[in-house]
């Protein structure tokens, strides 16, 4: 039997809708009288020549030209338009980089604070465009600022052109999702030859091109990375740039990016051993001691000794168990390959302990006292550290014995 189709209501087919500038003509039907004409998506602008509407743009502020740019696609075509000219670019694009006294917070510095909220205008301007299109754009209006780029500017440390364009980027990127980042730092990469720069720098001396270890280090700061809220966007970039090259290189990037700097230098002096030796602990034991094996496998016994020393220091003051110190000693004598080498290296051990101890005393005994007594304390730390470690040692031959 056929069944019966309720007739009682209209049966809508499926239909595949599509996007369209189009509007429906009801959106139109709340007009002053029946032979208006449909509003144009300038709104009352429509009246004004475009020379005017670009005049009234110079007294709007860069967050309000970003509101309005949101109207409509053809207001914001207009604004991009204005961006474009010569008046609009150099009203918009600021280039006093160097005349300001650089605030105790830069965030809250005007000039930087005026190119966050040029990239939320750029943001909202290009919104339509593909990321690539985007870039390009936004690369080509931005290119007349030199201090942007990479070697544009002379005194790169007293300028704020990178910090700004830093800020700019922050703001254009803030929400993009990992693959758009991605083609960004490729775009970045491509623009300045990062890559190939990094590459000179990882393979030569420490020190040998220091400008360029610099100019690498504010490009990388200041661009990329401090302007981040949250650390996982920071480590986002930050793995951008460090992943493309093995673990050597990886670690001279970083202690390019963030060691220590001196105003003429970005690696200016060695690092304390104590702060090395503290640096290896809070790495973990997996870096630490594929740092140490490195040096007993070189024939650097020596110097391995006297990280002992301060790695047992550090623990000591720290108050770490002791026993740590004494079981990675223990893990890279194994990879000494014959027992006088081992030997050798257990008595640099404690050759190592007596030349630190008599150093620090000499160096308080020829009065280089500092006004809270930290050298005192220090020596203080140290024996306490050697009678630790030695205890450490003894109590671990017992079991060996014992067992």
């Amino acid at each position: 039997m056929a069944s019966k189709i309720n007739t009682s209501f209209t049966l809508i087919p499926n239909q595949k809708y599509r996007r369209s500038n189009r509007r429906p003509s009801s959106y139109f039907s709340n007009t002053l009288g029946s032979d208006s004409q449909p509003l144009s998506t300038l709104g009352n602008f429509k009246a004004l020549p475009l020379e005017i509407f670009q005049i009234i743009l110079r007294y709007l502020s860069v967050k309000d030209i970003s509101m309005l740019s949101m109207v409509s696609k053809t207001v914001s075509q207009h604004i991009i338009n204005y961006i474009s000219t010569s008046s609009g670019s150099k009203r918009l694009l600021l280039q006093d980089f160097h005349n300001l006294e650089l605030p105790s917070k830069r965030q809250d510095s005007a000039i930087l604070e005026h190119y966050r909220s040029l990239g939320l205008l750029f943001k909202r301007c290009t919104l339509l465009l593909p990321t690539r299109e985007r870039l390009k754009y936004i690369h080509k209006i931005l290119a007349e600022v030199s201090c942007f780029k990479f070697n544009g500017c002379a005194v790169p440390i007293q300028c704020l052109g990178l910090p700004c364009y830093g800020i700019f980027l922050q703001t254009l990127t803030a929400g993009w999702d990992g693959l758009e980042c991605h083609r960004v730092y490729n775009f970045l990469c491509e623009l300045t030859n990062l890559s190939r720069k990094m590459q000179t720098v990882v393979c030569s001396k420490p020190g040998s091109a220091r400008k360029l270890e610099l100019r690498i280090r504010l490009f990388c700061r200041n661009v990329l990375l401090d302007h981040w809220i949250h650390r996982s966007d920071s480590a986002f970039w930050l793995t951008r740039i460090l992943k493309p090259w093995p673990m050597v290189n990886q670690a001279r990037l970083l202690y390019i990016i963030f060691g220590p700097v001196s105003p003429q230098d970005v690696v200016p002096r060695e690092w304390l051993l104590e702060n090395n030796a503290r640096l290896l602990i809070l790495s973990g034991n997996n870096i630490c001691f594929t740092f140490m094996a490195s040096k007993a496998v070189n024939g650097r016994a020596i110097e391995l000794a006297k990280l002992i020393v301060f790695l047992a220091l550090v623990c000591e003051k720290e108050l770490y168990c002791m026993d740590w110190a004494v079981k990675m000693m223990q893990k890279v004598c194994k990879v000494f390959s014959t027992p006088v080498e081992r030997n050798n290296f257990l008595q640099s051990v404690a050759n190592a302990f007596a030349c630190v101890i008599m150093e620090m005393l000499q160096s308080i005994m020829s009065g280089d006292r500092d006004e809270d007594d930290r050298s005192f304390l220090n020596l203080f730390h140290l024996v306490h550290a050697q009678a630790n470690f030695h205890k450490e040692v003894l109590y671990l031959s017992m079991n060996t014995l014992s067992t």
